[in-house]
């Protein structure tokens, strides 16, 4: 193994070796308060994507994705492996309104989207609005913005974004088909009750959170096992945590029941 494709290795396996995920670490409570790390580096990710692949060509934009998070500065990206694992629960079913919460620079929506039918349609909420900005930018660049609506806002507002998820996005009780959790860890759980009170989903709707296992969503976790064959049914799928091999993570899919 050369010198240079050893230390890749090496990278890979232990994580904190990387200047950019100290670098991340540092930057927690920005990133916690704001969505963003505080270096710059989600519009660096935007400028790399834009300039190593091509126009309207969804997987050249999420490859580009992962090299700047795998060998430029850590992204919060589901990934490329646990992305697999989105990819697999989208494939199963036939979502038509899809919501996501946490859309960061618009990885995941890029990698949601690339999948859907040309009816269905993703709304992707993200508390930041440089963020959600970036989002937007490479979803047009992917070809993929006549699919996605980036929402700037949390669900624990005090009702505004639920309302204008209702109002300007037809969400009403019955409709919403799969829903994908990447944000605050903290508010797994509690938005996902505030959406099953506005009645949204219906039996069959798939849960995908990410991040279950780190940094972790254990109020989450206890409430699916509590839950388990009485009003969902989930999978947990063990994986590592984003861009290396060292972190065990859980990613959690979970089918409402009722």
């Amino acid at each position: 193994m050369s010198g240079r494709s050893f230390a890749a290795a090496v990278r890979d396996r232990v994580p904190l070796l990387r200047w950019s995920v100290l670098r991340f670490l540092l930057g927690g409570p920005t990133f916690v308060r704001t969505g963003q790390v505080g270096d710059g580096r989600e519009r660096a990710a935007r400028d790399f994507v834009l300039a190593h692949s091509p126009a309207g060509d969804p997987d050249s934009a999420l490859a580009a994705f992962d090299d700047f998070a795998r060998n430029h500065s850590l992204l919060v990206n589901i990934g490329d492996e646990k992305g697999l694992i989105l990819d697999a629960a989208l494939r199963k079913t036939t979502p038509k309104l899809l919501l996501e919460l946490g859309g960061y620079c618009g990885y995941s929506a890029i990698r949601t989207a690339r999948l859907l039918d040309a009816d269905a349609r993703l709304i992707s909420v993200e508390m930041n609005p440089d963020n959600a900005e970036i989002a937007r930018t490479l979803l047009a660049h992917a070809g993929l913005a006549d699919r996605v609506s980036v929402v700037v806002g949390t669900i624990g507002d005090g009702g505004e974004t639920l309302k204008r998820l209702a109002t300007a996005h037809g969400f009403a009780p019955g409709t919403l088909d799969f829903l994908f959790i990447d944000h605050d860890k903290s508010a797994y759980l509690p938005d996902l009750k505030t959406i099953l009170d506005q009645g949204w989903l219906h039996p069959g709707s798939i849960v995908v959170a990410d991040n279950v296992g780190i940094p972790g969503a254990p109020g989450y976790r206890r409430y699916m096992h509590d839950s388990e064959g009485t009003i969902w049914h989930t999978t947990e799928h063990h994986t590592h945590t984003e861009y290396q091999s060292l972190l065990e993570d859980l990613v959690l899919e979970s089918e409402y029941l009722p």
